[in-house]
């Protein structure tokens, strides 16, 4: 298998530039939002951080491919870095600390190196591929993720992003089924849900309607972690619609409730 540690380090430095911006311009004051098409909002923030983030990456990996949510994609190849400048954009224009930059690599079809930053939380999470999940302030001071052992959906936490996008995919009924099948159910929400999976503090999470930049970076750091990364259809891609993520026992039962009376 490639080593990927040079690229790992890299995306570490584009983790620290977005960091830089995002925090201070949270809870500014003087923050500016926009309401895009789809009718989420985006900040002044958002645009800043991906612009310094490509910014970078056009000095330092001119030859790499960059897909970021505000831009689109730039460049042609086979590598090909996908940013989320600020995940949970409406958490961070409200004044809620948890929001992230997602940060990661595919090589062709793969996801091989992943960095979350979550710098209001003063949390950070990362993985490449073959090399395990990790979290802590920096490369030198980390500890391993590992996913849980639950292997009851009686004894399982679920985390989720909000009931409402399960209703519009007509998926309500297994939501609400899966649900009442778990132990603990919180709405801890977009990227920090499937990073307490990876860590182990929540056995299962699932979002009904996700994009690749959402979910890129999140999948090598689940996967490394031990744990199992699906679309609803059980097809493991980041950039499936939809994401199931699991520490591996519990999968197949959980896809079976929430995928119970809908059509394939």
């Amino acid at each position: 298998m490639a080593s990927y540690d040079d690229d790992l380090r890299f995306a570490h430095v584009l983790a620290d530039a977005a960091d830089d911006i995002t925090t201070r311009r949270f809870r500014a004051l003087d923050l500016r939002v926009e309401t895009k098409p789809d009718l989420t909002p985006v900040s002044d923030a958002d645009r800043a951080t991906e612009d310094s983030l490509r910014n970078i990456l056009r000095r330092s990996r001119p030859r790499d491919a960059v897909l970021g949510e505000e831009s689109g994609q730039t460049g042609i190849g086979p590598r090909r870095w996908v940013l989320d400048p600020i995940d949970a954009t409406k958490n961070y224009v409200r004044g809620v600390p948890v929001w992230a930059t997602l940060i990661g690599l595919m090589d062709g079809d793969d996801v091989v190196v992943g960095v979350v930053t979550a710098p209001a939380l003063g949390r950070r999470w990362w993985a490449a591929a073959g090399g395990g999940a990790w979290t802590g302030r920096s490369l030198t001071k980390a500890s391993r993720c590992q996913v849980s052992q639950v292997t009851q959906l009686s004894d399982a936490s679920f985390s989720y992003s909000g009931i409402g996008g399960w209703a519009e995919a007509g998926r309500l009924d297994g939501f609400m089924s899966l649900s009442k099948a778990v132990w603990r159910t919180r709405g801890f929400g977009d990227f920090w849900s499937h990073m307490l999976v990876a860590e182990g503090a929540v056995d299962v999470s699932a979002e009904p309607d996700v994009s690749l930049w959402d979910m890129a970076a999140l999948q090598v750091i689940v996967e490394e972690a031990g744990g199992r990364f699906t679309n609803l259809a059980g097809v493991a891609t980041p950039d499936g619609g939809s994401v199931v993520c699991t520490n591996g026992h519990l999968h197949d039962e959980v896809l079976a409730h929430l995928t119970a009376g809908t059509a394939p």
